[in-house]
């Protein structure tokens, strides 16, 4: 566990762990920072239940290392799930770590299941300038919600380059492996999407209603947040829909070329058909065939042949099918 305490009244801010909380507790003007990394043991049950009046339900949820963003309000605090990107997330194949906020008037806890740079930074953050601190720990919420936007937004904007350049160079570039990449691009803006949802809702929900620890002055702010996460996800749609326009245009693509390949060898069929039709019945073992006893018949019948060919192959020209 990781504290921070600052004083309203003398302005003094104050890093460490767990045994800040009496000190908080004793100092009416004070707010507290509690980060909590790992598992909910049965000791920081009794310490969140007991020393921050949370609710049993809350803690419950908290516990869980899965869970669906919302927002809950309780007696004394709203209690926040946040699905946010993992240290080790890059581009678009991504995998999620979720944030748990307990928001009060006086304090906010925070916990995750493992180590989290977005978090990390924010903290050390507020620990380097008292003066952002000092205004609500709802503040603090918002500023950890806009970072774990803004990480979403550079993972969409860098997808946004890779998919442009395969639209550039979907005739020439895009193979079989590309479709497959571009496919996986599809499901995993499909899984950003219902995230998008939730926190789209979480954030209309903290816009448009009172929420114990956030007060009103961070309205502004709470709407920005909520226009930022609308504009995620309507790149998400449009980055979703580029995708399967990417899919259906390489699937038309290989489906005209394999139409060209058939043609041809629809045309060669057609003009081997009549020929193999002659080389069959002058290839039967009959004695009374008239023309097998003139003597320039094999280059009548091979000029015969040659003549169908060639009809054959001009009339297609001709109708612009060669």
């Amino acid at each position: 566990m990781r504290a921070l305490l600052f004083d309203t009244e003398s302005d003094q801010l104050t890093s460490g762990g767990k045994e800040l909380i009496s000190d908080w507790k004793n100092q009416p003007s004070s707010m507290i920072w509690l980060h909590i990394e790992g598992p909910i043991t049965p000791e920081i049950h009794v310490l969140m239940a007991e020393e921050f009046g949370l609710h049993e339900l809350g803690i419950q949820d908290a516990s869980r290392d899965r869970h669906p963003p919302k927002l809950e309000k309780f007696e004394n605090c709203s209690f926040i799930i946040l699905k946010t990107l993992t240290d080790e997330t890059t581009d678009i194949e991504f995998s999620t770590l979720q944030i748990i906020f307990f928001v009060g008037e006086r304090f906010i806890v925070t916990r995750t299941s493992e180590s989290s740079k977005t978090l990390d930074n924010l903290f050390r953050r507020e620990s380097e300038t008292p003066e952002r601190i000092k205004k609500s720990p709802g503040s603090i919420a918002c500023r950890l919600i806009r970072l774990s936007i803004d990480r979403y937004l550079g993972v969409l904007l860098d997808l946004e380059t890779t998919l442009e350049s395969l639209e550039d160079g979907l005739a020439v570039t895009m193979n079989d492996s590309t479709l497959a990449d571009v496919t996986g691009y599809k499901g995993d803006l499909k899984r950003l999407r219902r995230i998008f949802l939730y926190h789209e809702q979480l954030l209309h929900k903290l816009h448009s209603e009172t929420a114990p620890g956030f007060p009103e002055e961070l309205v502004h702010e709470i709407n920005d947040l909520h226009e930022q996460q609308e504009r995620a996800n309507s790149l998400t749609l449009l980055y979703y829909e580029l995708s399967s326009d990417l899919i259906e245009g390489y699937l038309s693509l290989s489906s005209h070329r394999l139409n060209q390949i058939m043609k041809v060898l629809t045309i060669v069929t057609v003009i081997f058909v009549p020929l193999g039709f002659l080389a069959g019945i002058y290839g039967m073992n009959f004695e009374n065939i008239p023309e097998l006893k003139n003597k320039s018949g094999y280059f009548i019948l091979l000029s015969v042949m040659a003549t169908i060919a060639t009809t054959l192959l001009a009339l297609f020209r001709r109708k612009k099918w060669l």
